[in-house]
């Protein structure tokens, strides 16, 4: 990379936030043209071009590029030129600041405890500020189109609750049309269950059951069904426990007996 044809900028005239001599780091310096950081290489800004975007032959190198810089400081004198730098930049803010206190948010119409909570009474409360702020006489009461503070609070809540109202109508309207769409296709999927020539005979719930019920079918004589159940169990859980509840009940059936008076 050659250099430049233009003088070599000394480093002791560029702002020292404009220059990176850090130990560790890239020295890298803000070209004075187009006003971004580049490395240094072999004391001279790096190429680079105005378009970042282009590159190769068609891209415009920046009039900055292979600049030379004079390093005629070392690093422990830019650092001091840092530190003066940064001190004057402190002087001249104001040691104490000022914050301006941030208005608490306004709450919703909707969500004051005296609000109407529906259009009706939305508008009924509408019509009567109309008449008592028209019959008042104060200044800038209610009169023709224009509306006070309070007038127009109203207004705009009866908006707000009738835009409200109508999406609730809308949505039940559609639940409903999903309602129907979803209980038509389940009664056509169970009409398509039973419209077969064996099916005829079976309930519209198309079971297995059913369908062996409604149909005619001859069996041998002490044949088992497949369809059987559960088996019913023929003695109790607990024979002791049986006998006692049983002793139990006679005990009060006959009590019952002795105490009914004869017919």
């Amino acid at each position: 990379m050659r250099p430049s044809r233009r003088p070599a900028l000394k480093a002791s005239e560029i702002p020292p936030q404009n220059l990176n001599l850090r130990e560790g780091e890239r020295q890298s310096i803000v070209c004075p043209d187009c006003d971004m950081w580049h490395p240094l290489y072999r004391k001279m800004i790096k190429t680079h071009h105005l378009d970042r975007e282009v590159r190769g032959g068609r891209a415009r190198r920046c009039p900055g590029s292979a600049q030379l810089i004079d390093m005629d400081i070392s690093v422990e004198q830019w650092g001091e030129m840092m530190l003066a730098a940064d001190s004057t930049a402190t002087g001249r803010r104001s040691a104490r600041q000022h914050f301006k206190p941030i208005p608490a948010p306004a709450e919703p119409i909707a969500r004051m405890s005296s609000a109407p909570s529906t259009p009706v009474e939305a508008l009924s409360a509408y019509r009567s500020h109309l008449r008592r702020c028209r019959d008042s006489g104060k200044t800038g009461r209610c009169a023709g189109s224009y509306r006070c503070t309070e007038g127009t609070r109203i207004a705009v809540l009866y908006a707000e609750l009738e835009q409200a109202e109508g999406q609730r109508a809308r949505d039940a309207r559609i639940e409903a049309l999903l309602v129907r769409h979803r209980t038509a296709r389940t009664w056509s999927r169970y009409t398509e269950i039973t419209t077969s020539t064996k099916n005829s005979l079976a309930k519209r719930g198309g079971t297995a059951v059913e369908e062996a019920n409604n149909t005619i079918r001859d069996r041998r004589p002490g044949s088992v069904s497949e369809f059987r159940g559960p088996e019913v169990p023929l003695s109790p859980p607990n024979q002791q426990v049986h006998d006692q509840r049983q002793a139990a009940l006679g005990q009060q059936y006959a009590r019952r007996t002795t105490a009914a008076p004869p017919a």
